[in-house]
């Protein structure tokens, strides 16, 4: 099946589902089980009724993908008052399209449904589409190795402690060797490329009171990947110091392939279940001012399920929000979360992200982990971290029917990788922290501005939603 064919019914599927969903739905089944996630008074009296849109170009910043623009919109179907769960929910339905374009020739379309509590019954579903490409995923090893200082991909025995140091070194022109230019520079040898077609479909189901949610879904994915050898890139003659062009050597990531300590570069055809238990009180999903999620989550892929390649991903994370008694908004948010990559034939990239049903968490390094290190920067089979903000808020105001909140959040952020889990310890820890600002649009939409410092790095980056 071609990729534009695989496109087009993906979109029938996710269209037909929008189509065919009655927002305002009767409630059917008893209420009992959101009793515990009743929003706060102030969050309720501020929430938005009706069907609404918050969208705004995306003038995003990441220290990888580099600056990016393009449109990110939410459709949001809040109900009325005077539906039951209106207290009780962050909406009964949320249509998210994003599309953008990088600096770096990164791009993305991705659209997701989102229905809480499906005609007022115990389900929940989503659906996720995703296509895009990015030419600047990292790629620093794949063991613990990883935890010490930066390497030249050419010469493991050179090492740096910052990552500027590093980034002049790795362009500085260097004889070839086999297979190589006669001179070359390894500017692009840690990055690669990778397309991606992805749709992901799951739902859980609430238990008991509610707090309790079982989930199972199904992930197709089809992955390519592209290193860069020979491509002209960036470089600095070592004699005069002057900037130049060359070609690039070869890339680490491929060196770790030829040599058999990797899996997975020729891409493929990825068949994924995915199960997890999740405890869930928190009072509103987006932003929290209280409450505790905790996940057990799995993603088990196996030539019997229509794979070309078989790992099994387990991931147990840990959220608490409390609200503080001074200022008019201040929590204090942490997290931790601890995986394991189970499997021998186990490809490169499934140790790049760890598989939550929010969402997929880059880790360890990158925004969503450890900010102030690059994404990707810490690599191994097994890893744990953690993240504690506080969120304080400063101001509120109201322009037409749109609503704003403007906060600062203050953050710390820890990890580390091991190559068993049966080693993962408090020992050998990277450290990050920073400040954050925070823009709330109508509550649900949270715009996010996050400095990070580290050892070897100072980053900022843009996105939206908070980092957990």
């Amino acid at each position: 099946m071609s990729q534009l064919k695989l496109i087009k019914k993906i979109l029938f599927c996710l269209v037909l589902t929008i189509s065919t969903y009655s927002i305002n739905a009767q409630v059917n089944d008893t209420l009992s089980f959101v009793k515990s996630k009743r929003m706060s008074d102030d969050d309720l009296a501020k929430k938005r009724e009706g069907t609404f849109i918050t969208g705004l170009p995306d003038f995003s910043s990441d220290p990888v993908t580099g600056f990016g623009f393009g449109l990110r919109s939410n459709v949001y179907w809040n109900g009325e008052r005077t539906n039951p769960l209106f207290a009780y929910t962050p909406y009964l339905a949320k249509l998210k399209a994003n599309a953008a374009y990088y600096t770096s020739n990164a791009r993305e379309l991705i659209l997701s449904l989102d229905v809480p509590y499906y005609k007022g019954t115990r389900w929940r579903f989503k659906i996720d589409f995703k296509a895009q490409q990015n030419p600047a995923n990292l790629y620093f090893g794949s063991t613990e190795s990883t935890l010490g200082n930066l390497r030249l991909p050419s010469n493991e025995n050179i090492t740096f402690s910052t990552y500027d140091a590093f980034d002049k070194a790795r362009k500085t022109l260097r004889p070839g060797g086999i297979g190589e230019g006669s001179f070359v520079t390894d500017a692009l040898s840690n990055r690669f490329r990778e397309t991606e077609y992805m749709l992901n479909l799951k739902g859980d189901y609430a238990i008991g009171n509610g707090k309790w949610r079982v989930m199972g879904g199904y992930e197709i994915q089809n992955l390519s990947y592209k290193t860069f050898e020979g491509e002209s890139a960036e470089a600095i003659n070592p004699t005069t110091g002057a900037e130049t062009t060359a070609p690039n050597g070869l890339s680490l990531l491929r060196r770790d392939f030829n040599q058999g300590l990797i899996s997975g570069l020729n891409g493929g055809w990825i068949s994924i279940l995915q199960t997890a238990l999740i405890y869930d009180t928190r009072d509103f999903e987006p932003d929290p001012t209280k409450g505790y999620y905790f996940e057990i989550a799995n993603e088990y892929s196996s030539k019997y399920i229509g794979s070309q390649f078989n790992f099994n991903k387990l991931f147990i994370q840990a959220r608490a929000y409390q609200k503080l008694p001074f200022g008019k908004r201040t929590v204090v948010a942490g997290r931790f979360g601890v995986g394991n990559n189970f499997g021998s034939n186990a490809p490169f990239f499934e140790f790049q992200d760890q598989w939550s049903p929010e969402g997929s968490i880059n880790a360890l390094g990158g925004k969503q982990s450890l900010r102030g290190y690059r994404a990707n920067r810490f690599l191994a089979r097994s890893m744990w971290f953690t993240n504690i903000e506080l969120r304080y808020r400063i101001a509120e105001t109201k322009f037409g029917k749109q609503r704003f909140a403007f906060g600062v959040a203050p953050f710390f952020d820890a990890g580390t990788v091991r190559d068993a889990w049966q080693n993962l310890n408090f020992k050998n820890v990277r450290y990050s922290h920073g400040l954050g600002a925070r823009i709330a649009w109508n509550q649900s939409t949270i715009l996010s501005f996050d400095y990070g410092i580290s050892k070897e790095d100072k980053l900022f980056y843009i996105g939206i939603g908070q980092a957990f």
